[in-house]
């Protein structure tokens, strides 16, 4: 993608994504991490987006204003593990580690950030390895091959040969609401569709999934406003 930048205080990038179905320049403000992006129709210029979006400028600060502050990871932190806020903190550790309310770090600011995302995606394929393969034996299959990211825009996703893919993110929401996400994956390897039949797969797995899935709509999106240095 293409990128521009509006100038100010402070100055905003946006992507410019070019589509062959778009018939008119189109900006979306991301709200899950704020990425502004604007789509041009295929024969569009970059100057004319430009201009679309320059007129448009008030409306694009507003959106961002609303999307909260992006917060920081490093000593001294509020972050969410499981469900629970830890404050980071310096201590006598080798590698971060949850203990009563604190997340504890070795004290070196320069590297709190990168080792803490170590720490979050061990503790999140851990978890949910074991939740994919608890659901998978339940319907008498195996998972294949499970990776983690740092998806924007999905939290899980599965393949038709049972490999799964997960944002390490979830290991930052209650574990229940993790666990569902193992389910709902999951239950693709019975129906790969979001059909009737799909959510009754879902329901047999996580009978109380749809609590799960409104936390997620309702607070998934402040998870992804923890940055880690990346």
């Amino acid at each position: 993608m293409d990128r521009a930048r509006l100038p100010g205080d402070p100055p905003v990038e946006i992507l410019l994504r070019r589509s062959a179905r778009a018939r008119r320049y189109a900006l979306r403000v991301s709200a899950l991490d704020g990425r502004v992006t604007l789509t041009l129709p295929a024969r569009g210029s970059a100057a004319e987006a430009l201009d679309f979006a320059r007129a448009r400028e008030g409306w694009i600060r507003r959106a961002l204003a609303a999307q909260g502050t992006v917060t920081p990871v490093r000593i001294g932190a509020a972050l969410p593990f499981e469900g629970r806020v830890l404050t980071v903190t310096p201590g006598r550790v080798r590698a971060p580690r949850a203990e009563g309310a604190a997340l504890l770090v070795p004290p070196d600011p320069e590297r709190a950030a990168l080792r803490i995302a170590t720490f979050l995606k061990s503790a999140a394929r851990l978890r949910l390895a074991a939740a994919a393969g608890r659901h998978a034996a339940t319907l008498g299959r195996e998972v294949g091959r499970l990776t983690l990211r740092d998806t924007r825009s999905r939290w899980g996703s599965c393949t038709a040969g049972g490999d799964l893919m997960f944002s390490w993110r979830l290991v930052m929401a209650p574990p229940e609401v993790l666990d569902y996400v193992a389910a709902h994956e999951v239950a693709h390897f019975d129906e790969l569709n979001h059909s009737p039949a799909f959510w009754a797969v879902v329901a047999r797995l996580c009978p109380d999934y749809g609590r799960h899935r409104r936390w997620l709509r309702r607070e998934g999106a402040a998870l992804h406003r923890y940055r880690f240095g990346d």
